[in-house]
């Protein structure tokens, strides 16, 4: 028999990643228990392990693979180039310094390396903190819990795959009555027994128990026999030793008033704070204001006697402090005060204060000059005390005194100006002289010289005052600072004295400004003069410049409009004539001129400047239309027509023929007006007032079809002109086509984005058709469209309900503050809420913000006619006539109707009150 022989590689342990079966096609995998504790696959094989042959010795004949694929940009080809040498002692050497290197560097890098990995897990904890983390506070808290505490925390019972019963339903069982009638029975007794009881067989009989009746239970005598006990127990309690509370109640009031401080501060406070007190005062008694805080902290606690002790102890200990003696002074009573304040001016009779405090506690006027005399004596330099003195004097004495002031105080200019006052004339200008030689950098001496020669008639020697102190000054080293000689003239002009004021002006406006800022700061000077209401500030500003700059429009411009709104009629016209010598180019001079002229019913001077007008600028369009404006409105219709007709000859224009075809419409001559507006649209087919004019004199003539062939062609001409789209819009709606006018409107918005009148008409036409959700939701695109639009916010506001409007109106101010429309949405919104002090407020403001916006009158003068008086109606029409609005929905749509045409705004104004509607129906 042969004996079987044992394979070698029995008992033995597999080699290092042997997986069973994988040659068989077995996908193995290696778990702990195959490589044993703490190894991973990739570890060292054992010792006992059989060695791996590795691939590349066995293949050490084969040529490597040094192809471009196997290359790594890192860690180059996938075998070294220079392993097919031996790995000989050299070899090692350099690895093992390589290594030194590299262990080297990581020892560096390892305490950053440690910090980051640090910062990431204390981030990262931060973020998903442990379990552990969560509940440190709790488990801390679990070390004040008692064994008590322990012991009664329930069992954890095992409540897997258990599910929740229902409870079982409550069962209610009614209570026999036999329970209920031995509950009455409960504390009662008796001594008889019913005899029929005994023999009930329905009924068992007991002693010394019975069932009251039913009307014998009194429930009002158990609750008085309640509160008897009640307040038996309490008398006893009140009785006891332990228990006694006697008290006196006003006794008990007093006590507390006693012990409640009249502050409202906090009584542990107020103790830390007197012990604080105590404490600085004790440490260092020299220290007055602790001795003023501690004695302030009594009277503040409503210890006032205790207040008074302490400062006494502190005018003791800080006899030279004057602010200690004030103290004291001030906590003492009246018929104590007076021995206080004597003993204070024996510690410190240099104290102006004491002094001063002295005088006001005496109630007789003779008696505080005797006082301020004394402090006199021993202070005779303090200003302060001359004039309290001589504020009590009168004149006669007053000027002795300050005569006597000067010689003790002369640096005090103040002193000087009031004896200067007192004096007359002559003497006046003496001490002037004297205080210039005691005070030579001084301008209000120099000032005051010139008030005085102006006061006293003699105006030339003004001008030579102002222009010797600027250079005294100067030679002085003293800066001439032109801001604070303006508000010196300012301060002049409102006392009075207008010819220094102008002075002044004309002898610093000039110092330290550069050439080219001249003019653009002289502006602002007379606009800063007049806004704070010295008007011949401003004049003289203007009238230098003017004489520096001649010929200057803008200046011209800005002082004529200065004189229109702060001068007379003649100022006016005299800067005027003047103007247009300088300037005979600007025809805006001319036709101010005229027109003042006009306003004060001199036609023929009006006339006159015209023509000088036309002299210097012929040809000239505006005033050619003035000249028609002023012979229309004063009804010479046939000097109109010449000079218009002479207009289209010399300087034919749009606006010309356009006023020519008006003029004819408004006489009536409606053929005449057709064939002007149609030779002018044949030269000028692109303006669009034309095509305007044309629709709106077919629409008078209700010639609808004509009207809309005119707006039509209009709008294909001038497809900008929005005017255009919105008339023929509404010619569409008069005729019934809502569509087609939608139609209209959205073809308008886009030849003309972001058009706020588009828009809004497009939502009143929704409004007026009933389509109210469609028109909100229109006004929404509207204003994202053009939200800074204040019609559009104005409108808005009067499309939501009355609750809502309030919250709109505030938006609507957020966008648009200083917008009119909204302003007077506003004033209506207020008014319609009978708010009327608001109300008007609010109107008073749009109409200053925006004079020319003529709707914003009308509703101003309507709401005066409802709730105001007769001073306040007349005054809002003087101020609209004054303002002369030409803008406004409802306004133009009556100021330019054919109707009104020669009327004045007197006379517009109160038509157009009458067409708004009430803010009740809005």
């Amino acid at each position: 028999m042969e004996i079987q022989r044992k394979k070698n590689f029995i008992g033995k342990p597999s080699p290092l990643g042997y997986v069973a079966g994988l040659g068989r096609g077995a996908s193995g995998f290696t778990t702990r228990s195959d490589i044993g504790p703490a190894r991973d696959s990739t570890d060292m094989p054992d010792e006992n392990a059989a060695p791996i042959v590795s691939k590349k010795k066995a293949d050490d004949d084969e040529a490597e693979d040094l192809n471009e694929s196997n290359y790594d940009e890192f860690a180059g080809y996938g075998g070294s180039l220079f392993t097919s040498g031996p790995y000989e002692k050299d070899d090692e050497e350099a690895d093992e310094v390589y290594e030194n290197i590299d262990r080297r560097m990581d020892d560096k890098r390892k305490e950053r390396r440690e910090k980051k990995f640090k910062e990431t897990v204390e981030k990262y904890r931060q973020e998903r903190p442990k379990i552990q983390q969560q509940f440190s506070d709790l488990k801390r808290k679990l070390a004040e819990v008692g064994p008590e505490e322990w012991a009664s925390l329930p069992e954890v019972g095992d409540s897997r795959n258990k599910k929740v019963r229902n409870p079982r339903p409550e069962k209610f069982t009614p209570v026999p009555d036999s329970v209920l009638r031995s509950a009455l029975l409960a504390g009662q007794t008796t001594t008889s027994v019913n005899p029929m009881d005994q023999f009930d067989g329905l009924t068992t009989p007991y002693s010394g128990l019975a069932t009251p009746a039913s009307g014998d239970l009194d429930l009002n005598k158990i609750g008085e026999a309640r509160k008897s006990l009640v307040g038996v127990k309490l008398d006893q309690a009140s009785d006891s030793v332990t228990g006694q509370t006697v008290v006196d109640p006003k006794g008990y009031l007093t006590d507390l008033q006693s012990l409640t401080p009249s502050s409202s501060g906090d009584i542990g406070d107020i103790k830390k704070a007197r012990l604080l007190l105590k404490s600085v005062i004790t440490t260092n008694p020299k220290h007055a204001p602790g001795w003023i805080a501690a004695a302030r902290l009594e009277e503040v606690t409503g210890h006032t006697q205790k207040a008074r002790n302490l400062i006494i102890k502190g005018t003791e200990a800080c006899p030279t402090s004057e602010d200690v003696w004030l103290e004291a002074v001030r906590l003492q009573p009246v018929d104590l005060s007076k021995a206080v304040v004597a003993q204070a001016i024996k510690h410190l009779p240099q104290s102006v204060r004491l002094w001063i405090k002295a005088a006001d506690l005496e109630t007789e006027v003779t008696a505080q000059k005797k006082v301020f005399r004394k402090a006199l004596e021993q202070i005779p330099n303090s200003v302060r005390l001359w004039k309290a003195a001589v504020e009590l004097e009168e004149p006669a004495d007053a000027r002795i005194l300050l005569t006597r002031s000067v010689e003790c105080c002369p640096q005090s200019v103040e002193l000087w100006l009031a004896l200067a006052r007192l004096e007359t004339y002559e003497n006046a200008r003496r001490v002037l002289n004297k205080a210039r030689e005691n005070i030579p950098t001084d301008r209000q001496i120099w000032i005051t010289a010139a008030k005085l020669e102006e006061a006293n008639g003699n105006t030339p020697l003004v001008d030579k005052i102002i222009e010797r102190a600027v250079s005294s000054l100067a030679a002085n080293t003293v800066e001439i600072n032109r801001e604070l000689w303006i508000i010196d003239a300012e301060e002049a002009d409102k006392a009075g004295s207008i010819y220094t004021a102008q002075s002044i002006i004309k002898t610093v406006i000039g110092v330290g400004i550069e050439d080219e800022d001249r003019k653009h700061t002289w502006l602002e000077d007379a606009e800063s003069c007049a806004v704070h209401g010295a008007y011949e500030c401003a004049r003289a500003i203007y009238a230098y410049a003017l004489k520096t700059f001649p010929n200057k429009k803008s200046i011209w411009f800005r002082a004529a409009y200065f004189e229109k709104s702060h001068g007379t009629r003649e100022s006016l016209e005299s800067l005027l004539q003047n103007a247009v010598k300088h300037c005979p180019k600007a025809e805006v001079l001319w036709l101010m001129g005229a027109k003042s002229k006009w306003m004060a019913n001199d036609i023929p001077a009006a006339r006159s400047i015209l023509a000088l007008a036309f002299q210097a600028n012929p040809n000239n369009e505006e005033i050619w239309l003035a000249a028609v404006k002023l012979e229309s409105e004063n009804n010479e219709d046939e000097r109109a027509r010449r000079l218009l007709a002479k207009a289209r000859m010399s300087a034919p224009t749009a606006r010309v023929y356009m006023k020519s075809a008006r003029l004819e419409w408004v006489l009536g001559n409606y053929a005449e007006s057709k064939a002007l507006l149609k030779e002018s649209l044949s030269k000028y087919e692109d303006f669009p007032k034309l095509w305007m004019m044309k629709g709106q004199l077919h629409e008078e003539e209700k010639d609808l079809y004509e009207a809309q062939q005119a707006y039509r062609n209009g709008t294909k001409k001038s497809p900008t002109s929005f005017q255009l789209w919105i008339l023929l819009a509404r010619l569409e709606e008069k005729q019934g086509n809502i569509t087609k006018a939608r139609s209209v409107l959205e073809q308008a918005r886009h030849r003309n984005p972001r058009v706020d009148l588009l828009w809004l008409e497009s939502v009143r036409i929704e409004t007026r058709g009933g389509n109210k959700d469609f028109a909100k939701s229109l006004m929404a695109k509207a204003l994202q469209d053009c939200p800074s639009s204040g019609q559009l916010w104005a409108e808005a506001i009067f499309m939501e309900t009355r609750p809502q409007r309030k919250t709109k109106s505030v938006d609507a101010l957020k966008r648009c503050e200083h917008d009119p429309h909204v302003l007077l949405a506003v004033s209506k919104l207020f008014w319609s809420e009978r708010k009327l002090n608001k109300a008007r407020e609010w109107f008073n403001r749009t109409v200053k913000i925006d004079p020319d916006f003529g709707d914003a009158w009308a509703y101003f003068y309507k709401f005066e006619l409802a709730h105001g008086t007769e001073a306040n109606q007349k005054s809002i029409m003087e101020r609209c006539v004054k303002s002369e609005p030409r803008h406004g929905e409802m306004w133009n749509q009556i100021a330019k109707s054919t109707k009104n045409w020669r009327k004045k705004t007197d006379e517009i104004l109160p038509i157009v009150a009458r067409t708004l509607k009430p803010v009740e129906n809005i």
